[in-house]
């Protein structure tokens, strides 16, 4: 198993990026997120995930572990193959997808070149619990009640609420009301947790 490559970068494509290693040149398929942060450099370090079929053999390269794991989790979704998964992690990053997925915002991947709504929905019925957030995760809360919802979210949070879950829930109900008020918000939320 290659874990990663590390080397001179000998080309880069949006599609691809051939790396150097020791006199051998990789073709590993990346990311357009990849491709925007290689522009320009002259070495290169991708975590590979290694794809091994009866009739091909491909490397796909990523930045960091958090985009090759969501990559990973995405093939194992019945229906996502590895071009589709290197397609919604270039549409969307991976920080943001962590939070998609977690929010359960299917419209989001919906929007996404060849996803349909029942993939989209799939992929968040089979990864939601398997997701784990991170510190960058970046979880999509409504714009127009910002404020009642950051009230209503610090008080979950002091109530000792883990502050994704609280995310998840106060979504819920300000996308069903965007116009509720923090005490009714925070009461609702306490009943789906």
């Amino acid at each position: 198993m290659i874990e990663f490559l590390s080397g001179k970068l000998a080309e880069l494509t949006p599609a691809y990026a051939v790396i150097d290693t020791g006199g051998v040149g990789y073709l590993a398929n990346i990311t357009l997120t990849a491709y925007t942060a290689l522009e320009g450099r002259q070495e290169a370090r991708l975590l590979i995930h290694e794809s091994i079929r009866e009739d091909a053999y491909q490397l796909y390269g990523f930045l960091n572990e958090q985009e090759r794991s969501l990559f990973r989790e995405l093939i194992g979704v019945s229906g996502v193959g590895a071009n589709t998964a290197r397609m919604i992690l270039s549409s969307i990053p991976a920080p943001e997808l962590e939070g998609v997925i977690i929010s359960g915002d299917h419209t989001r991947l919906k929007n996404v070149k060849g996803i349909g709504t029942k993939t989209a929905q799939r992929i968040i019925v089979d990864l939601r619990d398997k997701i784990k957030p991170t510190g960058d995760t970046l979880i999509n809360q409504p714009v127009a009640a910002s404020e009642t919802y950051d009230e209503a979210l610090a008080a979950l949070t002091m109530l000792g609420f883990s502050r994704p879950q609280s995310q998840k829930a106060l979504k819920k109900i300000f996308d069903a009301d965007p116009t509720i008020k923090v005490e009714s918000a925070i009461k609702k939320a306490l009943a789906m947790m």
